[in-house]
């Protein structure tokens, strides 16, 4: 029987955790490259297609990274106003706004992630790859971000549902 090291090593070897973290690699390269998202994966796919040596993307992560790019303001404004007042964005960590960005794009567009795991998720990448506080720091952020995702995700499917088709009159 497994016990609970083995499990928590499996949820970490997940093809989801794996997707996760190549999105924050990627969103946290394209900052420090300055260059948008969507491009640095665009270059990335190209990549992979023509060395062998260079792993391809999973799906989800081009579903994230594509997601955050397209929808970053937003999603940084949300960042933004959860973060206590000694705190903006760009003062936080590089690696923790890339954590956040993938976890509050989730939460707000990814109907079949359940927002504790969205939480979880971001946690344990911070465990993985930032600071000794900023699991707990991304864990109260994301734990009020949460609370209007819902609301979110309901006023963005109203108005996909109202939007007429493109051909439309």
């Amino acid at each position: 029987m497994a016990d609970q090291s083995d499990k928590k090593s499996f949820k970490k070897l997940g093809a989801r955790h794996k997707a996760r973290r190549r999105a924050v690699d990627l969103l946290f390269e394209a900052e420090v490259r300055d260059i948008d998202p969507a491009d640095l994966l665009t270059e990335r796919v190209s990549l992979s297609v023509r060395e062998e040596s260079v792993a391809p993307i999973n799906p989800y992560t081009r579903v994230l990274v594509e997601g955050v790019a397209d929808d970053l303001d937003r999603v940084d404004g949300t960042i933004e106003s959860y973060l206590s007042q000694d705190w903006t964005l760009p003062r936080l960590p590089a690696v923790d706004r890339a954590i956040l960005r993938v976890a509050v794009w989730e939460l707000f567009h990814a109907n079949d992630v359940p927002p504790v795991v969205a939480v979880d998720e971001a946690v344990e990448l911070a465990k993985e790859l930032s600071t000794d506080d900023s699991p707990s720091f991304i864990n109260g952020v994301l734990g009020q971000v949460v609370q209007v995702a819902p609301q979110v995700r309901a006023a963005a499917a109203a108005t996909r549902a109202v939007v007429p088709p493109a051909d439309a009159e």
